[in-house]
């Protein structure tokens, strides 16, 4: 039951959903935490990040576009933040906010279990930086697509490619191992699944239960 002690939890984004929504709220059933989780849809991260302070709102993710912009009002930065310059993740410790990065920790692992050596990437937004963080750290090699060369996709064969762009629908060559951060497909749903699992633990210091 909800009450005056519930925690709030959200994520703001430019268009809300609801994924986030049931698999939080679905983790803090489960293991009885009083809690819940809201998506909100935003149009400035100023007033957001506000909002968030004077709710007392315990934590929030960050999506596109808003992964850079937010670091010009949070109090601190991760190691990984630092390096990365962009941030999924602020924590509110009682009015200091705190950003966190754990699109890096899902995207590594998945170029794991990959084996990749050799990584395009799609776009230069946070997701992109995020990614390439995680590069750096297995040692793949990374080249980059952007509005300016977006013709050479067209080109592309018998590598991995990695969208973290808005853009749907990408032509690509079938031999092509082509991972998608879009959380419909395949693979950004298994990254977005992963990513939010490593933030409920910064979140609860719980591991998440399926």
């Amino acid at each position: 039951m909800i009450d005056k002690d519930t925690l709030l939890y959200g994520s703001f984004a430019k268009q809300a959903g609801s994924k986030g929504c049931k698999f939080f709220n679905t983790a803090f059933q489960k293991l009885a935490i009083n809690a819940i989780y809201k998506s909100f849809s935003v149009d400035d991260i100023s007033l957001a990040i506000q909002a968030m302070k004077t709710l007392h709102m315990k934590a929030a993710a960050i999506t596109m576009p808003f992964k850079r912009d937010v670091l010009e009002y949070v109090d601190s930065v991760s190691e990984d933040v630092a390096m990365i310059g962009a941030s999924n993740t602020i924590i509110n410790n009682d009015g200091i906010l705190h950003a966190e990065n754990t699109d890096w920790m899902s995207v590594k692992d998945m170029l794991e279990s990959k084996q990749v050596k050799n990584l395009t990437i799609l776009g230069n937004g946070g997701y992109a930086d995020a990614v390439k963080y995680a590069c750096k750290l297995l040692d793949i090699t990374t080249t980059s697509i952007t509005r300016s060369n977006w013709q050479e996709i067209e080109s592309l064969k018998d590598i991995t490619v990695f969208n973290c762009t808005p853009v749907e629908n990408i032509a690509i060559h079938e031999s092509i191992d082509f991972i998608n951060c879009l959380t419909w497909t395949e693979t950004g749903a298994a990254l977005a699944s992963a990513q939010s699992k490593y933030q409920f633990k910064i979140y609860t210091g719980k591991e998440y239960i399926d």
